[in-house]
C-alpha cells in the first residue's frame, strides 16, 4: 500500500564504526566516522562502506541517500597515508581494491545520491564525492587531489570521475598540479551544485533530499539510470534507454497513483518499493 513520506519515523542506526548509517523517514545518511583522523580511509572504513552501501540500497524504504560526515573541518582527507606507508606493495593493491570496490558500490546505487561536504575532501575524499548524483558544499570546503605530490595518481576513480564532471583541460589541471581549492572555484566549474553557509548546509541538504523523496521512487530511479546509461554512448544509444525507462514508467503503479493526484488535486502517495 501506498504511504505518505513521513520525517517522523523512527531513525534506523547501523551497528558500524567507522560508517554510520542513520535513516529517517525516506532518507538514509550514510556517514564517515573516523574523527580523530578527519575521516581518514583506511581497511576498516573502506571495507564498512561497501557493506553499508549495499545496505541502503536494498533498503525498501530509502529513497534518497546522502554521504556526509558529523564533522565542520573535514568530510574526508583522503587515504589513510599511516596506514598505507607500513603496507607492502601487494597489500597497497590489495587496499585499493577494496576502496575502489566501496566507491563502486555507491556510484552503483539505483536511489539518487546526494554528497554533503564540509571543510576537507581531498585525494579519496574527492573521489567519493565524485560518485554521487549531486554535491553540496559548505563554504569552508576544500578541494584536491594531491596524489601526483606523493609519486601517485588518483586511483579511486578519480582519473574518470572528475573530466566527466568539469571540462577534461580543467580536470588535468587539477590532477596534474595536485592543487587545493575552494568551495567558490569548485562551483565557478560547476564541480558542486551549490555552496551554502556552513551553519545552513545540513538543513539545505535535508530539503534537498526530501523535495526529490517525495517524487516517484520509480521515476526517479529511471531517470537516473537513463542519464547514467546515455553519458558514455552516442546520442541515438542514449535515446533509446530513455524509451526503455520512460515505458517503465508507463506501466507503473506510480504514474497512475500520479494522475489520479492531479485529478483530485493532492499529493501523490507513491510506494516504497516500485510496483
Amino acid at each position: 500500500m501506498a504511504t505518505e513520506f513521513s520525517t517522523l519515523e523512527v531513525p534506523q542506526v547501523s551497528a558500524f564504526s567507522a560508517v554510520l548509517y542513520e535513516r529517517r523517514g525516506s532518507v538514509a545518511n550514510v556517514v564517515l566516522n573516523r574523527p580523530e583522523v578527519l575521516n581518514a580511509m583506511n581497511r576498516q572504513l573502506t571495507d564498512e562502506l561497501y557493506e553499508v552501501a549495499r545496505r541502503a540500497g536494498r533498503d525498501e524504504h530509502a529513497r534518497v541517500v546522502v554521504l556526509t560526515s558529523h564533522l565542520d573541518r573535514a568530510f574526508s582527507v583522503g587515504a589513510d597515508l599511516k596506514e598505507r606507508g607500513a603496507l607492502s606493495e601487494t597489500e597497497t593493491l590489495e587496499a585499493r581494491r577494496s576502496l575502489v570496490e566501496a566507491f563502486d558500490a555507491v556510484g552503483r546505487l539505483e536511489k539518487p545520491t546526494i554528497c554533503a561536504v564540509k571543510g576537507f575532501a581531498l585525494g579519496g575524499g574527492l573521489e567519493l564525492a565524485l560518485r554521487c548524483d549531486i554535491i553540496l558544499c559548505a563554504d569552508n570546503a576544500v578541494f584536491g587531489l594531491p596524489e601526483v605530490t606523493i609519486g601517485i595518481i588518483p586511483g579511486g576513480g578519480g582519473t574518470q570521475a572528475l573530466p566527466r564532471r568539469i571540462p577534461p583541460s580543467l580536470a588535468k589541471e587539477l590532477i596534474f598540479t595536485g592543487a587545493r581549492f575552494d568551495a567558490a572555484r569548485a562551483a565557478a566549474i560547476a564541480l558542486v551544485n551549490r555552496v551554502v553557509p556552513l551553519v545552513e548546509l545540513d538543513a539545505a541538504v535535508r530539503t534537498l533530499a526530501e523535495t526529490i523523496a517525495h517524487n516517484s521512487p520509480l521515476a526517479v530511479r529511471q531517470a537516473k539510470r537513463a542519464i547514467d546509461c546515455g553519458l558514455d554512448c552516442d546520442h541515438a544509444t542514449g535515446r533509446r534507454f530513455e524509451v526503455e525507462a520512460y515505458t517503465a514508467c508507463l506501466h507503473s503503479e506510480d504514474r497512475l497513483e500520479g494522475l489520479r493526484a492531479f485529478a483530485e488535486k493532492r499529493r501523490p502517495a507513491f510506494p516504497d518499493r516500485p510496483q
